[in-house]
Order: C-alpha cells, then sequence, then structure tokens
C-alpha cells in the first residue's frame, strides 16, 4: 500500500465521543488516512474547504445544521 494512494477522510459528528471512536478504528486501516474533524456544520465546510478529503463521514443529526443540508462542495 506505500506506493498506492490513501483515501483521505474527514469525519463530521458533534459527540466527540463518536468522533474520536471513528478516528481510532479508521487510523489502524493503512489504505485510509483521516485529514480532518468537524464538529458542526460550519467547521465542516471550512475543512472540507482546506483539507480537500476524499471521502466525507457526516452526522445526519447536528445542532446547529443537519448534515443534509450542511453545503460542502468546494
Amino acid at each position: 500500500m506505500e506506493n498506492e494512494k490513501k483515501i483521505r477522510l474527514m469525519i463530521v459528528d458533534d459527540h466527540p465521543v463518536v468522533r474520536e471512536g471513528l478516528r481510532a478504528m479508521l487510523d489502524r486501516r493503512t489504505e485510509m488516512t483521516v485529514v480532518a474533524t468537524a464538529s458542526d456544520a460550519h467547521e465542516a465546510v471550512t475543512q472540507f474547504r482546506q483539507r480537500k478529503p476524499d471521502v466525507t463521514l457526516l452526522d445526519l443529526r447536528m445542532p446547529d445544521r443537519d448534515g443534509i443540508k450542511t453545503s460542502i462542495a468546494p
């Protein structure tokens, strides 16, 4: 896997335990790397634009704005 491109992930969830748990599980995978985490929709958009992950794991229910309404397109 050293010569192959790793899948770059971002985790978005308002619960720290969920974010940390997902990150711990995904960090064990050699083909993936967590490049950003966010705790709300605003932070998710900012991190997405800065880090440009390949995949975003986005919580559907967050206090400020739900995952469906969160626009993280470039």
